[in-house]
């Protein structure tokens, strides 16, 4: 197994493709203006946010995130927390930024990818249901109305380049972002349709037990 600075080379390309999953599934969700909130986790640990959701430890796919945001399941009220190349837990509580050069305009949402950002130095990715828009938060200052190319680029600078040293090479970036994208919809969903059933089972059940 090839090792870049100690870090396993697959774990790295894990990682990256990941945030393209991650960034497919904002982009399908901003386009059906369904109100979306994923939390990154980077050094520091968010097991306290987990711990306000319900647990998941699913495996990242664009599938599941949009059906775990769906307006008519119990998890879509609350945040993503996406923790060493995993949906970690969902439905859960973050806290509110008091922010006042927020702008009055941007909702619940929003103040809460900002005070997550503030209180830990997680990325997070926020998906207005009002515009369709997707904003991203880091390190305090939240970045509004970012299109699918910028949100890969901050995404893949701040996760992957800043942890494992490691630029992508643009000539390949195309090539790769095709590959998730193929994969998302055809390898992915062979490999994937169970599990995404099962959860979506979940999802149904946990609807009516907390009606």
């Amino acid at each position: 197994m090839t090792r870049f600075f100690g870090i396993d080379k697959d774990i790295r390309t894990k990682t990256k493709e990941n945030i393209y999953k991650v960034v497919i599934a904002a982009t399908e969700l901003a386009k059906k203006k369904t109100g979306a909130l994923i939390v990154i986790e980077r050094d520091i640990k968010l097991q306290d946010i987990a711990d306000t959701g319900i647990l998941i430890n699913g495996e990242i796919s664009p599938q599941l995130l949009v059906n775990i945001f769906n307006p008519k399941t119990p998890l879509h009220d609350g945040a993503v927390i996406i923790s060493e190349n995993k949906i970690k837990a969902a439905a859960c509580m973050l806290p509110l930024s008091d922010d006042k050069s927020i702008s009055k305009g941007l909702g619940t949402r929003h103040r809460s990818a900002a005070g997550m950002s503030q209180e830990s130095d997680a990325i997070v990715v926020v998906v207005s249901e009002e515009t369709g828009k997707i904003s991203v938060a880091k390190d305090g200052t939240l970045i509004v109305d970012v299109k699918e190319d910028a949100l890969r680029q901050i995404l893949i600078k701040n996760i992957v380049t800043k942890k494992f040293g490691e630029e992508v090479p643009k000539k390949k970036l195309k090539e790769k972002i095709e590959e998730i994208k193929e994969k998302t919809g055809k390898k992915e969903n062979e490999k994937h349709k169970t599990n995404n059933r099962i959860w979506w089972k979940k999802i149904q059940w946990l609807a009516k037990t907390t009606k």
